[in-house]
């Protein structure tokens, strides 16, 4: 079957199913009044391996992990089966005083994958309240030392931490903020590493990445060092598409934090679980954090989980006499989501995945710089299997589409354009205006050929249709 050839066996009625969720469903993060009664509410109603089927019973190729979380692939009955077992087992009870047996055996699984000195493990339901329980644990962490007045959070500018409230006040796109003021105070903002946009440094990507490590310390010298309790900074930042750290950064982000006694947290809940090829993204750039914050990857997509782990120093004021970290959630560390991330630990381990995304990487990495002959096609960064393609106006300028423009060339045209040539993957317009492809890492090198091929021809339609002769 083609990319993008129709299931008959997958078909729904698509009008009904969207007409349903037009009366009932809430989408997250979702225009609602878009779809109006001309315009259906798309419906996936299956999935295979690496593909996709919508309710009218055609085909995508998942080329976004269902949003960086579908590692192995649909329909795994491997999974399926442990999900079931534990159902019957123990289908549910909580992680408060009581611990339950897979919970256990994560938490031993993901400190052994873990960087050194990061052994425990506090369970979440998902990304965003993974970065809130680290937020939180960070502020108690400096108040049961006595240094309460330590409140603030540095985090970079255009970067997304989750949409909680604690969490809005650590993102950095306005958009998803500015319904919500007054934040929680604390919020800090520096410059990211969009190396593509920082002109002065020329080529000496070193000297950048030393320049904006140097902008925490400013950010920490200006607000006082007595007032800032963590650091949090994506190993490669999503929002903004797919931002790399320069050489030498993290190390120096590492150092500048020891010295004014500032908890790093390095979040990963897309980086983690191996999109970069390596279990964690602080191994594939050589850091050791105070705090991971992980989620989407670590059950592949099969239930719904996330968690912090944290480093011993970190973890050591909480365990002595009466002391509580007081936090927690109804079903964090889930029995059944906790089996099933411990399968698919296993599979990522017997099947070579990591091993597939570092074989490929560099593959994927030229297929996507072969786009950049093309007029509209600025810049391509990323690793592993997570990967920003920049669309740009004028080449030599640098010039961006911005507003309504970059609107309308991304969800008017690149989308339906991908989707009808059966490709789903992510347009981004938080900052400049990014393409992103982050695939299964099950993916094959014929997939990333399908993928880079999709988008010439839809980046060649689009250079008709928005660049000025």
């Amino acid at each position: 079957m083609k990319a993008h050839e129709s299931d008959p066996t997958a078909r729904h009625d698509n009008h009904e199913l969207s007409e349903r969720a037009r009366k009932n469903l809430w989408l997250e993060v979702t225009r609602m009044g878009s779809f109006s009664p001309e315009h259906e509410i798309p419906v996936i109603v299956r999935g295979e391996g690496t593909y996709l089927w919508d309710a009218n019973g055609n085909r995508y190729f998942d080329g976004l992990s269902a949003l960086y979380t579908n590692q192995l692939g649909y329909g795994r009955r491997d999974i399926a089966d442990v999900a079931a077992t534990q159902i019957m087992e123990l289908s549910y009870f909580p992680l408060w005083t009581y611990a339950h047996p897979r919970a256990i055996e994560l938490a031993e699984k993901i400190a052994s994958l873990a960087p050194e000195g990061l052994n425990r493990v506090f369970f979440s339901t998902g990304g965003g309240d993974a970065v809130e329980s680290a937020w939180k644990l960070s502020r108690q962490y400096h108040r049961l030392r006595g240094e309460t007045s330590r409140y603030k959070v540095i985090s970079r500018n255009v970067a997304y931490h989750g949409t909680t409230m604690g969490a809005l006040a650590i993102t950095s796109v306005d958009a998803y903020r500015e319904n919500f003021q007054p934040l929680t105070p604390g919020g800090v903002k520096v410059t990211n590493t969009d190396f593509y946009h920082a002109a002065e440094f020329g080529n000496d990507h070193k000297a950048f990445g030393l320049w904006s490590a140097g902008q925490i310390e400013e950010a920490i010298l200006r607000e006082g060092p007595e007032t800032v309790a963590a650091v949090f900074l994506e190993p490669v930042q999503n929002a903004g598409g797919c931002f790399v750290p320069p050489p030498g950064y993290w190390q120096e982000v590492r150092t500048i934090c020891d010295r004014h006694g500032v908890i790093l947290v390095s979040d990963e809940v897309i980086c983690a679980f191996g999109r970069l090829g390596t279990w964690f993204g602080a191994q594939k750039y050589d850091y050791i954090p105070d705090i991971i914050c992980c989620a989407k990857g670590i059950t592949s997509g099969y239930a719904p989980l996330g968690a912090i782990i944290v480093a011993d120093r970190i973890a050591e004021p909480f365990l002595r006499g009466d002391t509580t970290f007081s936090h927690g959630f109804t079903y964090a560390g889930h029995p059944v989501s906790c089996a099933v991330a411990l399968k698919s630990i296993e599979i990522m381990e017997t099947e070579g995945v990591l091993e597939n995304v570092l074989n490929n990487e560099d593959y994927f990495q030229s297929s996507l710089e072969s786009l950049l002959e093309l007029p509209i096609v600025g810049d391509v960064r990323g690793a592993g299997y997570f990967w920003g393609v920049e669309l740009v106006k004028d080449k030599k300028t640098k010039m961006p589409f911005v507003g309504e423009e970059a609107h309308h060339l991304l969800r008017n045209f690149v989308v339906p354009e991908m989707f009808r040539r059966g490709l789903y993957c992510r347009v981004d317009d938080r900052g400049e205006t990014v393409v992103q492809l982050a695939p299964p890492l099950i993916s094959t090198r014929e997939d990333i050929n399908f993928m880079a091929d999709t988008l010439r021809r839809v980046f060649e339609g689009a250079q008709k249709k928005f660049l000025s002769e």
